[in-house]
């Protein structure tokens, strides 16, 4: 069993609702809690959410769950570049708008967030996935310094929907009891995606494009890059709409992903 998630969600008042998210992956090797948030309804454009919290970084990690995607495995730009599935204790707000065939979104959250695994780990290379293996960033902050995350987007019914997001903040531990161990350094991410069905084709498309931005030690290689990018390109095209086997919208996709990772952008100036 590669992957096996289970939601449970609850209304717990007029305007107060509970949503969770446990996955279990490659049988029960990993149980984690991705998501598991309190929201406080006001106006569709002003909502209140705290818990375990799904940093809305690119359309990936939000968007992770097995039967919305054609592909077993996941974007290698958003795992391995990405931490996704990355989630923190935090809060935050969100809201929608609709207008017509215009629906407009936006989240923006405060959480805990990264710490120096980003460049202390065993890859031998800038990874802000290891930091997922800091199971206490569900109790305590690593450096006091809370992660911003704020995506925003747009969507036409009939065209498309695109998406901004960034997330910043510090990562490393640069002071400890009033001892200052190091200066601040940051990791910024920006982040674009984009998904579209095509009307006539009845293709659909999705895609995502991220940039990292690491400060590093200057006493550290340059194979601990200060840059990162990558990203993917989703194609599927239905040919075969029909009854299958008694499952009357049966449809027979044919299914294209194009990958792409930098993991250290720029040129190096040693070897």
């Amino acid at each position: 069993m590669r992957r096996f998630t289970l939601f449970v969600a609850s209304t717990i008042y007029k305007r107060l609702k509970f949503l969770s998210e446990i996955e279990f992956e490659d049988g029960t090797k990993e149980i984690n809690i991705e998501f598991a948030a309190l929201d406080m309804e006001f106006h569709p454009l002003l909502n209140l959410r705290g818990g375990i919290i799904m940093n809305p970084i690119g359309a990936f990690n939000q968007n992770h769950d097995g039967p919305k995607w054609e592909f077993i495995d996941r974007p290698i730009s958003a795992t391995e570049m990405l931490p996704a599935t990355w989630s923190n204790v935090g809060f935050g707000i969100y809201g929608k708008q609709f207008s017509k065939n215009f629906v407009f979104a936006y989240e923006a959250y405060v959480t805990n967030g990264f710490d120096d695994n980003i460049i202390n780990n065993d890859l031998g290379r800038t990874s802000l996935a290891a930091t997922k293996q800091n199971q206490e960033r569900f109790e305590e902050s690593f450096n006091g310094i809370p992660l911003v995350t704020v995506k925003t987007a747009i969507k036409h019914n009939k065209i498309a929907e695109v998406g901004l997001s960034y997330m910043g903040g510090v990562y490393n531990k640069f002071e400890e009891d009033g001892l200052v161990l190091d200066k601040k350094r940051r990791i910024d991410v920006i982040a674009i995606d984009m998904n579209t069905t095509v009307k006539r084709t009845g293709t659909y498309i999705n895609a995502e494009w991220a940039v990292v931005f690491v400060q590093t030690p200057s006493t550290y290689t340059q194979q601990y890059g200060n840059r990162q990018q990558g990203g993917f390109l989703d194609i599927v095209q239905p040919f075969y709409q029909k009854p299958i086997f008694g499952f009357e919208k049966s449809v027979l996709n044919a299914s294209c992903r194009f990958e792409y990772v930098d993991w250290n952008v720029g040129e190096f100036k040693e070897t």
